[in-house]
Order: C-alpha cells, then sequence, then structure tokens
C-alpha cells in the first residue's frame, strides 16, 4: 500500500519494481538528523531497529544497498557493516562522485536505483535515480523533487517504509516475511 506520494502510485510501483540498489543518506534519513557531540571527539547517532530489519530483507532479496553521507563518523561505519550495507562512502560533501562511483561497482544504471535524501545536497543524486524519495520531514525543496515522500520521518522508519514499497511492487515482500508469519 502506497502512503504519501508526489507521483501517482502506479508511477511509484513501476519505479520501484526494477530497483536493485537502494542509496540513502545518513543524517536524517537513517537517524532524526540530530547530532550528538562527545568531548572524545566521537559522534552519537540514533537508528530505527525496523530500518534495520527492512535492510536486512532487501539483502536477503538479493538486492543492493549504500550509503552516502558528506559527514564521517565511526557511528556510521559500525551501523552499516552490523546490516551488510555494501556500499558505505562518507566525508565527502561532494556526493554526486561518490554515486558514480557506487553505480559503477555495483554495476547498476540510474534506472535501476532508489535514493533517500532529506536535504538540498541530495537533490542532486535524487534526479539522477529512478526513484527519488524524501522523507516525510525533508526540507519543503527535497519533498518537490522527490517521486515519493515517506509517512515516516527520517530515523522513524522511513527506510523500512521504503524497502516495503520496493519489495512488494516487486512480488518479494510477501514471501520474504512469510517465516515470520507462520
Amino acid at each position: 500500500m502506497l502512503l504519501s506520494t508526489m507521483d501517482d502510485p502506479t508511477s511509484i510501483e513501476r519505479r520501484a519494481s526494477h530497483i536493485k540498489l537502494l542509496l540513502m543518506d545518513c543524517d536524517g534519513v537513517l537517524t532524526d538528523g540530530r547530532l550528538w557531540l562527545l568531548k572524545n571527539g566521537d559522534e552519537h547517532k540514533s537508528f530505527n531497529a525496523q530500518d534495520g530489519l527492512g535492510l536486512h530483507l532487501f539483502h536477503k532479496a538479493g538486492l543492493k544497498s549504500g550509503i552516502i553521507s558528506g559527514r564521517k563518523s565511526d557511528a556510521l561505519a559500525r551501523r552499516a557493516r552490523d546490516l551488510d550495507v555494501e556500499f558505505l562512502r562518507q566525508g565527502d560533501p561532494q556526493k554526486i562522485k561518490a554515486f558514480e562511483e557506487v553505480l559503477r561497482l555495483a554495476a547498476v544504471e540510474e534506472d535501476e536505483v532508489a535514493f533517500i535524501g532529506d536535504d538540498l545536497v541530495d537533490i542532486p543524486l535524487m534526479r539522477r535515480s529512478e526513484l527519488a524519495v524524501a522523507v516525510a520531514d525533508a526540507v519543503a525543496e527535497t519533498r518537490s523533487a522527490a517521486h515519493y515522500v515517506t509517512r515516516a520521518g527520517g530515523g522513524r522508519g522511513a527506510v523500512r517504509e521504503v524497502i516495503e514499497v520496493i519489495l512488494k511492487a516487486q512480488g518479494r515482500w510477501h514471501d520474504l516475511v512469510e517465516e515470520y508469519l507462520t
């Protein structure tokens, strides 16, 4: 069931049906955007467990994921490793270069990519993706650039919501969750 969209539901389902790679920003997408800077120089981030299970199911379906973040964070590196996220690019505010590199390494085309963003720096990547997604609490310009706007906010299950849209459009959701329902 599609919730909040900018395009019509048929268009979203068509776009989602051939996604092979899900890319996303971190701060404001996988997290609620708040940064807790610690005295020792580290930072604390809070991640959503439902997003984590969603990524597990996404990978179980044979699909790939990646994170492109302008900030560098040990917490993000650990979370990406824990979730078996194949592509992690962080610490470079020039996200287009990272986007192009990940697509090359993943051997996919732009029409096989979904990107989830929340802020202005994400719009160029969204424009190059088949399925451009903004989280519910993204800035207005980012929501306007999206094909799909989630009901959930960043760090509150938005990634899981997008994963469900993609897997349902591809007819994979039911089989993947069957083991939990029986």
